[in-house]
């Protein structure tokens, strides 16, 4: 109830404020540089190092894996980046100046409050991922040939959920805060404490990290079985790639539920 109204209103904001503009924008430069990177890099190594002609023999020819690798790296370090930057105001700075204390005085549930957000953030990154999706996968076919498109669309699904994890976990901080420089920090925070912990071979397995090594192989096309399905796949040590999954999405989801609950009982 009022989830509408919510929506429309952030939705709305997203557009006028310019942030859908701004993530649209800055993950289409990087969907279209990702395979250019790939593909060109050795002619750049070649023009401005001394010995560039040397260090190409010892580097293998490019290829579309390399187009792959190059894009994931790109659209996940600068997505996270803009979640948290793009996130880390929108309860707190509402707080701040006492627009929310003005929206609530009509019958607007605040849990409707708090899901309208995320939804309308969810929709500026979905649209976004959409464009550099394409951009991406475009400039691949066009360099290295045409990638398999149902690797394609998984390996950008799993990003999108990647990020979707630090939009919910920064939606969190913010609500718990009425300073937005603090909650940036404690997003910060958060996202450094998952990094480090992704990097342990057995806690790492259960973390969002495990979506982008997911996401590689499916854009690599090692990943999708022969009818067209997302393969769960082994990951090389001791479990699937589900697991990851299941914890990125249950982070999501607490996260939404962990702020409706506190927001609930805030004073504004």
């Amino acid at each position: 109830m009022g989830f509408g109204s919510a929506f429309r209103k952030e939705w709305l904001e997203q557009r006028r404020t310019y942030r859908l503009l701004i993530v649209a924008v800055v993950l289409l430069l990087f969907g279209l540089m990702s395979p250019l990177l790939a593909r060109y890099t050795p002619e750049i190594i070649r023009m401005a190092a001394p010995q560039g002609e040397e260090i190409i023999k010892l580097l293998p020819p490019p290829t579309a894996g390399d187009a792959v690798d190059q894009y994931l790296k790109n659209i996940t370090q600068f997505g996270v980046l803009l979640a948290l930057f793009m996130t880390m105001g929108t309860m707190s700075l509402e707080k701040d100046r006492g627009t929310a204390a003005l929206m609530l005085s009509k019958p607007l549930p605040r849990s409707a409050f708090v899901l309208g957000k995320f939804a309308s953030l969810a929709l500026t990154f979905t649209l976004s991922l959409l464009l550099a999706g394409a951009a991406g996968f475009y400039y691949t076919w066009l360099l290295f040939g045409p990638p398999d498109p149902a690797g394609w669309l998984g390996l950008n699904v799993l990003v999108l959920i990647f990020l979707l994890v630090y939009v919910a976990l920064t939606l969190l901080c913010s609500t718990m805060t009425k300073s937005q420089v603090l909650a940036g920090g404690m997003s910060f925070g958060l996202w450094l404490t998952l990094s480090l912990l992704g990097a342990f071979p057995r806690i790492g397995d259960y973390l969002p990290r495990q979506l982008t090594d997911w996401a590689a192989r499916l854009g690599k096309g090692t990943g999708v079985d022969s009818i067209g399905n997302l393969s769960p796949l082994i990951d090389g040590r001791s479990g699937t790639y589900w697991p990851a999954l299941a914890v990125s999405l249950g982070l999501i989801a607490a996260s939404l539920l962990v702020s409706c609950l506190i927001f609930k009982r805030q004073e504004l």
